[in-house]
């Protein structure tokens, strides 16, 4: 259950981990099954659906449920114009607004999983069901109070800033029974928790790092949720992200402009030169640092917007691709103003132009602060782009300091940073430039990263292990 699934649409890495782990599974011995909403951009990239069940009346409307395969995914879509058939993203309108139903769309797609589990699907009933964060997390609810307690469930927390929210006016339409609002299910200071209702009623809940699992059960990461994630600690586990090695591989890319492998660092230069010239750099000696990231305060964008003019002093280029807050986009342009060469700027999200990124930028800057599990380090550390991160969540869990111990090594894979700010930042920079000036150091980092697993492998047969001990107590 997931709200957006590679490749068929994407915002942010839920939909990546949505559509690489069914893979991964599956050499595993788990057949997944993935229900998704029918946006119009999923409804026109599918052909060949079949309808397996219909719903008269889905919370208010008509709606499908359509079967398809897609890039070797089992998929199966709610098909529910009147929810998902408009104009803008998953969630927000053309202006950036979130569609004030949002309560009732993911409502309908949680009760149609739950109906699924039911046994609603001709010939097929799933043995566990998987919800990934407070869009799909009802689920979990439905299936608590309407008689599907025995079906073990599993909430993922991708982010738990982001819970569902809504006003408790909203209870009366979700067609659940009145002891569904209290404490120990949907009512969370008087209003109705998506994701704390999930969190409530899961057999299990996970998050997509070990450092994050932890993090949530405090007062600073735990986004009010922390009681309620401590009286839940004996189920709770990180299992941190993989990516889909496949789709980012340096050696057989389509979207950069020279394949390369480990042992071919230096084929990387023309990448770095396609990478200056897209984003109007001078084409010089000093490193290249990419962002690529939601600019948002939480992804710490305002570090890299105050830090940004010491770097351009040290001799480093920027290259940034991303949007979000309007405040922090002005301040990177005006850097860009400022450093015409030495600062590009790409608003906007551009997957193709990010994948050129990693196989061209020499480092990769993440000062998140916080950050559940991150994918762009593990793209980093896959092409060779260094990673500069925070030392948080699944940042601390994927990145080995380059410190003189593990320098002395050779296990260092990257820059790591504590505290989380402007100051921090610029400490771990001072140690990126010194490497930079050593290029038998900055190789062996590089080398380092790029032998990293980071693929779904070791992350598989944990979900696996988790889904049979579930299965274990039925």
């Amino acid at each position: 259950m997931a709200s957006e699934v590679f490749p068929l649409i994407k915002t942010g890495g839920l939909a990546d981990v949505a559509g690489a782990l069914p893979i991964a599974l599956a050499g595993h011995g788990v057949h997944m099954r993935t229900l998704m909403p029918g946006y119009p951009a999923v409804m026109q990239r599918l052909d060949k659906v079949e309808a397996v069940a219909t719903f008269d009346n889905l919370l208010g409307v008509p709606a499908r449920i359509l079967a398809a395969r897609h890039e070797g995914l089992d998929i199966l879509v709610l098909d529910a114009p009147d929810f998902f058939d408009r104009p803008g993203g998953p969630y927000t309108d053309a202006t950036g607004k979130d569609f004030v139903d949002n309560w009732q769309r993911f409502a309908a797609l949680s009760f149609a999983g739950a109906e699924i589990a039911r046994g609603l699907l001709p010939g097929w009933q799933p043995h566990v069901v998987h919800a990934h964060d407070w869009q799909a997390a009802m689920t979990a609810v439905y299936m608590r109070y309407t008689g599907l307690q025995h079906i073990p469930t599993v909430v993922t927390v991708h982010n738990l800033a982001f819970q569902g929210q809504f006003g408790a006016d909203i209870f009366p339409e979700l067609g659940l029974p009145p002891e569904a609002f209290t404490v120990d299910g949907l009512e969370y200071y008087g209003d109705v928790g998506f994701l704390k209702g999930g969190l409530r009623t899961a057999w299990s809940i996970t998050t997509v790092s070990p450092t994050y699992a932890h993090e949530i059960m405090t007062p600073e990461y735990g986004m009010g949720l922390e009681g309620l994630i401590n009286a839940r600690a004996s189920d709770l586990v990180g299992i941190v992200n993989g990516i889909d090695t496949d789709v980012w591989n340096p050696e057989t890319d389509p979207h950069v402009a020279r394949t390369y492998a480990a042992g071919s660092l230096k084929q990387r230069a023309a990448n770095r030169r396609a990478l200056a010239e897209r984003f109007s750099l001078e084409q010089d000696d000093g490193p290249i640092f990419c962002i690529i990231s939601r600019l948002t305060w939480q992804k710490g964008i305002d570090l890299i917007a105050e830090a940004a003019d010491w770097i351009v002093s040290q001799g480093g280029k920027l290259a940034v691709l991303g949007s979000g807050d309007q405040g922090l986009e002005g301040a990177l342009l005006a850097a860009a103003s400022r450093h015409r060469g030495r600062i590009g700027i790409v608003i906007g999200y551009n997957e193709p132009l990010s994948h050129l990124m990693q196989a061209g930028a020499d480092a990769i800057l993440i000062p998140s602060r916080f950050e559940p599990c991150g994918l762009t380090q593990l793209y980093g550390l896959r092409y060779g782009c260094i990673p500069v991160v925070a030392r948080t969540g699944g940042l601390a869990d994927t990145v080995i300091d380059a410190n003189e111990a593990a320098l002395s090594a050779r296990v260092a894979t990257g820059f790591q940073f504590t505290p989380i700010n402007a100051e921090g930042l610029r400490q771990a920079l001072r140690r990126v430039f010194k490497a930079w000036r050593e290029p038998k150091v900055w190789a062996r980092i590089q080398n380092q990263g790029m032998k990293s697993d980071v693929s779904w492998e070791n992350s598989a047969v944990r979900y696996a292990d988790l889904y049979s001990s579930l299965l274990s107590r039925v």
